[in-house]
């Protein structure tokens, strides 16, 4: 495993960007979707992209981004602005289909790329955590079996 040393969030996300670490696990390539600035407050951590994010390179473009922005209360502009909103999956890159919908995000990406990443957001307000996932990665034991 590399070791880190961008200092520079543009440049830590370049770094991202050129990943390749788990390239042979990923039967579609390696197409890294994650947005984030040092300005943002609201940081939403995902599951992983789905197809339609892997060919579009856009973050939450369907009906699950629709809700998730009607049930914040913004509008696209406000939620693909990086300087409020950082949205960071548990795996990067789209891990393929499996039997049951999507595979589940590969794991190369959080020891590698969370702490660093949110390092460089200087004061974060909030963070959401979306998908069982996410939820389970940094809740831990303080996972309930409902949110609701």
């Amino acid at each position: 495993m590399n070791r880190i040393v961008s200092c520079d969030m543009n440049e830590l996300l370049d770094d991202i960007s050129r990943c390749t670490e788990c390239a042979a696990h990923l039967p579609h390539g390696v197409h890294t979707i994650v947005r984030a600035s040092s300005q943002s407050r609201l940081l939403i951590m995902g599951q992983a992209p789905e197809r339609l994010v892997h060919d579009t390179g856009v973050q939450w473009n369907n009906q699950s981004g629709d809700n998730l922005r009607r049930w914040l209360g913004v509008d696209k502009e406000t939620f693909y602005d990086t300087n409020k909103i950082a949205l960071i999956p548990m795996g990067f890159c789209y891990p393929d289909k499996g039997k049951s919908g999507d595979l589940p995000p590969r794991k190369e990406c959080k020891p590698r790329w969370h702490e660093v990443l949110m390092s460089r957001i200087e004061q974060p307000r909030l963070t959401l955590l979306v998908g069982g996932y996410a939820q389970k990665t940094y809740l831990g034991d303080r996972m309930k079996g409902s949110l609701t």
